[in-house]
């Protein structure tokens, strides 16, 4: 079984790139994040056709977060619950699979713009919410997934460059902290499940040629519960789509969950 999320950066542009390479990439459920797209103007039909199904929050211009499987989804939430936030950014929802029921959570964290802003106290809010929540749907679903776009490098290899990167935006002690904090429940980081080669990311700006001289950050994660993450065989970030002609700036990150 293989697992994926996906910050796509508009659906409506990388739809195409997106079924190329799921005819390249055989994965059983994926989480998407900024879709960019109210519900009404989601590509169903699309998707349908070539054998997925799906769930969407969305909103226009900004944000918007999907889960797409190829077995029915059931059980569909929306957002983090006492957490009163318009901006859509979460998504879960239960799928069968060989290991059992398994619950995919698909978050777009706040970026939270610079230390300080009321963005960033907005990003650590957040965090703090979806912790609680996490622990919650843990304690329902023993076979968790919480995939997405986190915008947090966790350590300073996580950047190519820490001496500009730490303590700065998506680096801070109080992000990562948030970060640690979900760990610390008992989901593992796939990525760090396995000794990976230096410099390995999952965004890279479009400005100053950042992909070709591989100025990135590893802002994109897949945790898995214990029980999925036992089984993991392996766990990397697909870098040719990076490579496409108008391509998102995030790459897509898979991991493959073996049999117990």
């Amino acid at each position: 079984m293989k697992l994926a999320t996906w910050n796509v950066n508009s659906l409506k542009v990388r739809l195409p790139q997106l079924l190329d390479w799921f005819s390249v990439n055989p994965v059983d459920v994926i989480g998407l994040q900024e879709t960019k797209l109210t519900d009404d103007a989601f590509p169903s039909a699309e998707l349908e056709a070539a054998g997925w199904h799906w769930a969407h929050c969305g909103q226009k211009t900004y944000n918007g977060v999907a889960i797409l499987s190829r077995t029915p989804l059931r059980d569909v939430t929306y957002g983090i619950p006492g957490f009163d936030d318009e901006q859509k950014r979460v998504i879960a929802a239960t799928v069968d699979s060989a290991h059992g029921p398994l619950r995919y959570l698909c978050v777009y964290v706040v970026n939270g713009q610079a230390l300080g802003s009321d963005k960033y106290d907005y990003k650590l809010r957040f965090l703090a919410a979806l912790k609680a929540y996490v622990a919650e749907q843990l304690a329902q679903h023993p076979n968790l997934v919480v995939g997405g776009d986190y915008n947090i490098a966790p350590t300073p290899a996580d950047t190519h460059d820490p001496a500009t990167w730490e303590g700065n935006i998506l680096c801070s002690e109080p992000e990562r902290d948030g970060f640690r904090a979900l760990l610390a429940l008992g989901l593992k980081d796939a990525f760090s499940l396995f000794e990976q080669p230096p410099q390995s990311f999952t965004w890279w700006d479009y400005r100053a040629a950042g992909f070709r001289r591989n100025l990135g950050l590893r802002i994109d994660h897949l945790l898995l519960s214990a029980p999925l993450a036992a089984p993991c065989t392996a766990a990397a970030a697909d870098l040719r789509p990076r490579r496409n002609e108008r391509p998102s700036d995030h790459a897509p990150f898979v991991a493959e969950i073996g049999e117990r």
